[in-house]
């Protein structure tokens, strides 16, 4: 089974759709006269679609176990074809396009059972995804090249060199996978005074961005929300507390976290943990979705 830990939970639509073609004309008469002897065919084949949608995960290896919010199976006659349309909604970390299709296959094959005695020719076409959206999936290839970043590392090992940075590379590394260039990367040292001075210097038109990583738990030399709290001018409280609900969902001290976001003049200010892991899972929860937020702060619509 494939490893969706690292996914979120957001809303996931999927729509599916398949055909059954019938030989004659009498045969649709029948159906939409509800006469068909086995009985109401739109009834019946509903009710099978919407179990065949909460079932796919006892059927289907692999296919995790969903909580389907919302499904709808609506139907359309086209000549001679039933047009049967699937659409399942749910709050989860994967996608919902695999229950659509076995849910728009179900309804067909039910459909096709109850049709056959009073009609040798029926067939089902085209079962297929029509659409789906939610998830990463639908980000995933977006960059953001003119979006310039500075990367800032906060710990007192690592600036004396008794230790190796590991977190600040990798969120540069993250930041490029979206097209993000870094102009700077620096290491400091935990002190209030450092830390502030660098974040005035840093914050201009040079750099969209500014991310600081280590400093933000609860030791005595975790300083950098005392020093970047007071400089920020508009606090975005909903970044560090997607990025904390997140990191907790996988590990209980994700929570002690003090970190702290907003913007100082039109930087974006990130305060993430000095630990590679932590900066991968705040990096997970918030991006590429926060970018979004450029767009925002510059008038433009959601």
């Amino acid at each position: 089974m494939v490893n969706i830990t690292k996914k979120s939970s957001t809303l996931r639509i999927a729509i599916a759709t398949a055909t059954v073609k019938v030989s004659k004309q009498e045969t649709i008469a029948a159906v939409e006269q509800r006469k068909i002897p086995k009985g109401d065919v739109f009834e019946f084949a509903r009710a099978a679609g919407l179990l065949g949608v909460k079932k796919t995960s006892d059927l289907i290896p692999d296919c995790h176990p969903l909580p389907i919010e919302y499904t709808s199976i609506t139907y359309e006659i086209d000549g001679l074809n039933i047009h049967i349309t699937v659409e399942v909604h749910t709050i989860y970390k994967t996608g919902v396009e695999v229950e659509a299709m076995h849910g728009a296959s179900i309804t067909a094959l039910t459909m096709y059972d109850m049709l056959k005695p009073i009609d040798k020719g029926v067939e089902i076409q085209n079962i297929r995804l029509l659409e789906k959206s939610g998830g990463k999936s639908d980000l995933k290839n977006l960059q953001f090249p003119d979006i310039k970043a500075a990367v800032v590392v906060c710990s007192d090992s690592i600036f004396a060199g008794k230790a190796q940075d590991t977190s600040g590379k990798a969120i540069v590394g993250l930041l490029e996978q979206l097209g993000i260039e870094t102009l700077k990367y620096e290491i400091l040292p935990d002190e209030v005074d450092s830390i502030k001075e660098k974040a005035i210097e840093l914050c201009g038109i040079e750099h969209q961005l500014l991310i600081f990583t280590g400093g933000t738990g609860l030791s005595p030399r975790d300083v950098t929300p005392e020093a970047i709290s007071p400089l920020i001018e508009r606090k975005i409280d909903g970044i560090m507390e997607t990025a904390r609900r997140y990191g907790q969902e996988r590990m209980p001290y994700a929570m002690l976290s003090r970190g702290v976001a907003g913007f100082i003049g039109e930087t974006l200010v990130l305060t993430f943990p000095g630990s590679k892991t932590g900066v991968e899972e705040y990096m997970s929860a918030l991006f590429p979705q926060l970018l979004h937020l450029f767009k925002i702060n510059k008038g433009q619509k959601h």
